[in-house]
């Protein structure tokens, strides 16, 4: 394994659980301010986050080994599915990593666990948002599917590695169907990251919570974790989504400065993407459950689109 590539894994697993937080609470601050509020500060993730792992777990007699063994897996599933998306700069070696099928398996495999530690402790709520759950992911991820491969069939490639290096060396502009590309992954981030019009994380009304549901059995360093595979989950969405559309700052080589005003540039975007999508999930309602599908149905829609454009082109 050469050094470029062991430095790669490091920076980008650390810098992604770095902004993590971050968008989070930029999200959230946004919404406030749509709302006639002031929000919660910048940082507020970050206090929380620590908060939670100074205190201490507590189980219900009724669960198994899933509810304490799901926090960890969903946060290493998501920090292996980190090295899949550059951030900030490409290593010069390709190791496997960046396939688009092993970046959804990990994410899926991430939601397998989720629901299954919504159902092991027996509650009705956390049985609720398993089974809501589940019912969304059969319906989203062949949408899903079809989106990640409408990408490949446009850039000729199933490496994440290779796609952002070729946006990167052109721009989209040169391609104009990853536009309607662009789309499809921004309701996939949406979806994924169960935000309003699908879900609302914020609330914990029984007739609305879907993954919220799936986490109230967890407290302490347990939910600090669930809390931070989820913020992590976004951003790997968010750097798919800008990499994709607009590469601009992607260092091109693993030098300090290059990094620096890589790092710098994928802040920038990450901030205006997630003020976009507080300012989209101000402006929508929560969708009925069953009109949810309309909206996967647009993110296919696009990709077809895709596939029709680059096969006439």
């Amino acid at each position: 394994m050469s050094l470029n590539l062991v430095l790669y894994g490091f920076i980008n697993t650390a810098l992604a659980l770095l902004v993590s937080p971050l968008f989070i609470s930029l999200i959230k601050k946004v919404k406030a301010y749509a709302q006639g509020r002031e929000g919660p500060p910048l940082l507020q993730t970050y206090y929380q986050l620590y908060k939670l792992f100074k205190k201490e777990r507590v189980y219900s007699y009724q669960t198994s080994f899933i509810i304490r063994l799901t926090p960890y897996l969903s946060l290493v599933f998501m920090l292996v599915a980190s090295l899949s998306v550059p951030l900030v700069f490409i290593p010069a070696a390709d190791p496997g990593l960046g396939n688009i099928i092993l970046f959804l398996y990990l994410m899926v495999m991430s939601r397998f666990f989720m629901a299954l530690s919504g159902l092991d402790a027996g509650s009705s709520f956390g049985g609720m948002g398993s089974s809501r759950e589940m019912t969304i992911s059969a319906i989203i991820e062949p949408v899903v599917i079809i989106v990640f491969g409408a990408l490949a069939y446009v850039l000729q490639t199933t490496s994440l590695f290779d796609m952002f290096a070729q946006v990167r060396e052109s721009s989209f502009l040169s391609n104009p169907s990853l536009i309607l590309t662009g789309i499809s992954l921004f309701i996939i981030l949406i979806v994924e990251t169960s935000r309003i019009p699908v879900d609302n994380p914020e609330t914990h009304l029984e007739l609305t919570m879907i993954h919220e549901a799936m986490t109230l059995e967890y407290s302490g360093p347990d939910l600090a974790l669930i809390e931070l595979s989820h913020a992590l989950k976004q951003t790997l969405l968010m750097g798919v989504l800008l990499n994709i559309i607009a590469p601009w700052g992607l260092a091109a080589e693993s030098t300090a400065g290059g990094i620096a005003l890589a790092f710098l540039a994928f802040v920038i975007k990450g901030s205006l993407l997630a003020v976009g999508v507080g300012i989209f999930e101000s402006l929508m309602a929560k969708f009925r459950l069953f009109r949810v599908p309309g909206l996967f149905m647009l993110a296919f829609f696009f990709s077809f689109i895709t596939v029709i454009f680059k096969f006439l082109a």
